[in-house]
C-alpha cells in the first residue's frame, strides 16, 4: 500500500496521485507541485488515503508547499494574462488565413510556457503561426488540436436538463457511450433528442445504464404471453420502465380489451405474481425432484451385498451362454447330416438315371436342354450393318 493525495489542476480535469510525505492536507487546499511541465498550482480534491502499487505510476513525486497568498495572486495574473493572449492569437490565426477554432489559452504557472487548444476538421500547418506567437510572447509556444467533447468541457454551458454540463461540472474521464443504450432507455432515436450540446450522445446515457438495465429484467419483453392474477392470458403492447407497469391486449371472442398492470400483478417466463390475490400463485415453473436423503442412505445395498449380486449375475450370464452355443453346435451338426444324406440320394439317383452330364443324352433331356428360359430376353440374329438413310427435305 502507498500513502497518496489527489491534486486536480483545473476545476474539471483529472486527479492525480503525489506523495503527501508527512504532512496532512485539507480538500480544496491550493498546493504547489512539480509536474513533467514544470511547477503548478493545483488544488486537493483527494484527501490522503492508501491505494494498491499497482494503481500508483512510480516515481511518486511530492508536494513542494502549500500555496502562499502571493502564488494565488500569481495565479490570478496569469488568468488575465490568458485572455490577452487569447485575443492575440485569434487575431495571429485569422492573419495567416488558418481553418482552426481556438478554444483557449493556458499560461504555466511560472509562465514558462504558453499552450493554446483549438479545434479543426483536419490537419492545420500553424509553423508560421508558432513563430509569430514566440516573437510576439517570447516564451514557449504550444498548440494542441482537441475534439469537440474537450472543447465542451472546456467552454462549459447548460444542459437540456437545465443544469451545468456534466463533463464540466463533475466528470473526469468521457466513458464510451453507445447508441444501444438509448435504446435500453426507451429514448426516441432522432439525434437531436439524444445528442448534447457537443453534438455527439449524451453522458448521461451511460450515468442512467445500469439502473435501466436492472429495471429492463423485472419487466416482461413486448409480444410476450403474460398470466394475471386470476388466470386470465394476455399478450404484452407496451411498458412503462420507470414506473414498472404493462399494457396487457386481451382478446375474447373477437373483442379486445386493454388493461394495465403493475409488474407484480402478472405472472411470466414460469412466475407468477408477486402480489397474489385469490390464492393464486401463477403458473409453477416445473422443477425437478430433490433426492430423497434417506433413500440414498438407507436403501442401499451393503458392499458385501453388491459383490454377491454381482457374482451371481455374471454366473447366469455364463450360463445362458453356455447353453446358447450347445443349442447352436447341435443345430450345425443337424444340418450337416441333413445335407450329407440329400446329397448321398442325389448321387444315386444320377447312377440310377442318366442325365445331361453323361456321354449319351436322352431326346428328352436335349428338348429341356434346349427350351429357352421364361423371362429371358430371346437374343436377336445378327445381318451385318445397317444402312443409313437420309431422311428427304
Amino acid at each position: 500500500m502507498t500513502k497518496v493525495i489527489g491534486v486536480r489542476f483545473r476545476n474539471s480535469g483529472r486527479s492525480y496521485y503525489f506523495d503527501p510525505g508527512e504532512e496532512s492536507y485539507f480538500v480544496s487546499e491550493k498546493v504547489i507541485v512539480e509536474t513533467a511541465f514544470g511547477v503548478e498550482i493545483g488544488t486537493v480534491t483527494i484527501p490522503v488515503i492508501e491505494v494498491n502499487d499497482e494503481k500508483v505510476k512510480q516515481p511518486l513525486k511530492g508536494i513542494e508547499r502549500r500555496a502562499t497568498k502571493e502564488d494565488i495572486e500569481r495565479l490570478e495574473e496569469n488568468i488575465i494574462k490568458e485572455k490577452e493572449a487569447f485575443k492575440t492569437c485569434k487575431g495571429k490565426i485569422s492573419k495567416h488565413e488558418l481553418d482552426m477554432k481556438l478554444v483557449q489559452a493556458e499560461y504555466s504557472f511560472d509562465r514558462n510556457k504558453l499552450l493554446f487548444y483549438f479545434t479543426a476538421d483536419g490537419r492545420v500547418d500553424f509553423r508560421d503561426l508558432v513563430k509569430d506567437l514566440a516573437s510576439t510572447f517570447h516564451t514557449r509556444i504550444e498548440l494542441r488540436q482537441i475534439g469537440v467533447r474537450d472543447e465542451t468541457k472546456i467552454l462549459g454551458g447548460i444542459g437540456i436538463c437545465g443544469r451545468e454540463l456534466c463533463c464540466k461540472s463533475y466528470l473526469s474521464d468521457f466513458a464510451p457511450v453507445s447508441i444501444k443504450m438509448a435504446k435500453e432507455q426507451s429514448l426516441s432515436l432522432n439525434p437531436t433528442k439524444i445528442s448534447g450540446v457537443c453534438g455527439r450522445l449524451m453522458c448521461c446515457l451511460k450515468n442512467e445504464e445500469d439502473t435501466y438495465e436492472y429495471l429492463n429484467k423485472q419487466l416482461p419483453r413486448k409480444n410476450e404471453r403474460v398470466t394475471t392474477m386470476t388466470g386470465e392470458e394476455g399478450q404484452v403492447i407496451d411498458t412503462n420502465v420507470l414506473r414498472q407497469t404493462v399494457r396487457v391486449l386481451f382478446e375474447e371472442n373477437d373483442e379486445k380489451e386493454i388493461r394495465e398492470y403493475h409488474v407484480d400483478e402478472i405472472g411470466f417466463r414460469g412466475n407468477g405474481p408477486k402480489a397474489s390475490e385469490d390464492g393464486y400463485e401463477g403458473p409453477v415453473a416445473p422443477t425437478a425432484k430433490e433426492p430423497d436423503t434417506s433413500e440414498f442412505f438407507f436403501n442401499q445395498d451393503t458392499p458385501e451385498e453388491k459383490t454377491e449380486a454381482h457374482t451371481e449375475e455374471r454366473h447366469h450370464r455364463d450360463r445362458e451362454g453356455r447353453e446358447n452355443r450347445e443349442k447352436r453346435g447341435d443345430r450345425d451338426r443337424r444340418d450337416k447330416k441333413g445335407d450329407f444324406k440329400k446329397n448321398r440320394k442325389e448321387r444315386d439317383h444320377k447312377k440310377e438315371r442318366p442325365g445331361k452330364n453323361d456321354k449319351n443324352p436322352t431326346p428328352k433331356e436335349q428338348a429341356h436342354e434346349n427350351k429357352p428360359v421364361e423371362g429371358k430376353k430371346k437374343q436377336r440374329p445378327y445381318f451385318g450393318k445397317r444402312r443409313r438413310t437420309q431422311k428427304k427435305g
